[in-house]
């Protein structure tokens, strides 16, 4: 579960999010190495509550055996927050909704330090400092503090996408990375964290219980391919990567236009808890759906769709070809002049520039080139 961290920092932002937070901010030191700190407004935890979430497998997000077939929560195995204290110095402050007083229980290692009464707003704040301080092991094979902190920052700007109604920060030492209010759509979160983009169609389809949204790259002019972008694809809220969405977006680029690219998209999938597994991969980033087929088909269709709403119209030449043409004499063609002629010396009907007029006059007896030579290098000899 926890790889890096970027894991943490997702672990404790799905938390978040299940607990029904409307904003949450995100602190980061040293790209999480030093510290990753995540606060929330959410429903907070009765101190018994928050000792429990300290267990492993210990989770209040399922209530029967049922539930594990229709999944509806980010978080749900209990193995998050124990996982991440026994690597950490682990802090975990907490006021449930309507309490007087807050409880923080502080870990070292995987061992409770102390458990008390403290003074704290609604909801929960995690603070997890020196990850993998007892595992060297793991903290050698961490990247930089710069690549780190770039893995965080592209979380969290998922997330903050998939939940367009809830206000994200992100700080990194004393730099704000993010800052995202409460959007009122997806269409205004994108515009918070891309800005304004013509460069992009609406997709919106519902079909079989399934039903598609988002943002995809319009098909650019004849001969060129969409643009290149980030690809962000969410099942449920949940940010995933899936091949038989991968290849859906390819299939509906690749008939629209031979140059597919990696198109940028932003796709948000809902699909019944019950026709998706989200529990195949520890860090949960795949799903496996139970018709497949289905899903590769809708979404494959609602991208199609997008793109021919989307498609650069096609400009038509109509030519009547049984009218006579205008002319049938061929331009006239480019005369290569000789220095005789531009300078003058030739007589005719021919024009030359007079230095001491604006436009072509007739022959003026000087001699142009000459002047020019003895204008730029007065004592030059008279060669010309």
């Amino acid at each position: 579960v926890v790889e890096r961290p970027a894991s943490v920092a997702k672990e404790l932002v799905e938390n978040a999010l299940d607990a029904g937070a409307g904003r949450i901010g995100v602190s980061v030191e040293f790209g999480g190495k030093r510290l990753v700190r995540v606060e929330d407004d959410g429903e907070g935890m009765t101190p018994d509550e928050a000792v429990l979430a300290l267990e492993r497998h210990a989770t209040s997000k399922i209530r029967r055996l049922e539930d594990l077939a229709a999944i509806a929560t980010l978080g749900f195995r209990g193995e998050a927050l124990p996982s991440i204290a026994s690597v950490s110095h682990f802090l975990l402050r907490t006021r449930a909704r309507g309490a007087s007083r807050g409880f923080e229980v502080r870990v070292s290692g995987g061992a409770t330090v102390s458990t008390r009464e403290v003074g704290a707003s609604e909801g929960t704040t995690i603070e997890v400092t020196d990850l993998f301080y007892n595992v060297p092991a793991r903290r050698k094979f961490l990247k930089s503090d710069g690549a780190e902190t770039t893995q965080i920052s592209r979380l969290v700007t998922q997330l903050a996408l998939a939940h367009a109604g809830v206000g994200f920060s992100l700080v990194s030492g004393a730099r704000r990375l993010l800052q995202c209010p409460p959007a009122a759509g997806l269409a205004d979160r994108l515009f918070q964290l891309y800005k304004g983009r013509d460069d992009l169609v609406e997709v919106h389809k519902e079909a079989a219980g399934i039903r598609v949204a988002g943002f995809v790259a319009a098909l650019a002019g004849a001969g060129e391919g969409p643009r290149r972008g980030p690809q962000n694809i969410f099942v449920n809220g949940r940010v995933i990567k899936d091949r038989t969405i991968a290849h859906a977006v390819v299939h509906a680029y690749s008939t629209a236009t031979i140059k597919e690219r990696s198109p940028e998209v932003h796709l948000f999938l809902d699909v019944p808890p019950d026709r998706v597994d989200v529990n195949v991969h520890p860090t949960k980033a795949e799903v496996r759906f139970l018709e497949q087929s289905l899903v590769h088909e809708v979404l494959r269709r609602a991208i199609g769709e997008a793109l021919e709403r989307g498609r650069p119209p096609e400009i038509h030449l109509d030519i009547d070809t049984d009218a006579p043409l205008a002319s049938t004499r061929s331009p006239p063609s480019a005369t290569l002049l000789q220095p005789e002629e531009v300078a003058g010396v030739r007589g005719g009907d021919g024009a030359v520039l007079d230095s001491n007029s604006p436009g072509p006059v007739g022959l003026s007896g000087k001699h142009p080139l000459r002047d020019l030579v003895r204008e730029v290098r007065p004592n030059a000899v008279e060669a010309v």
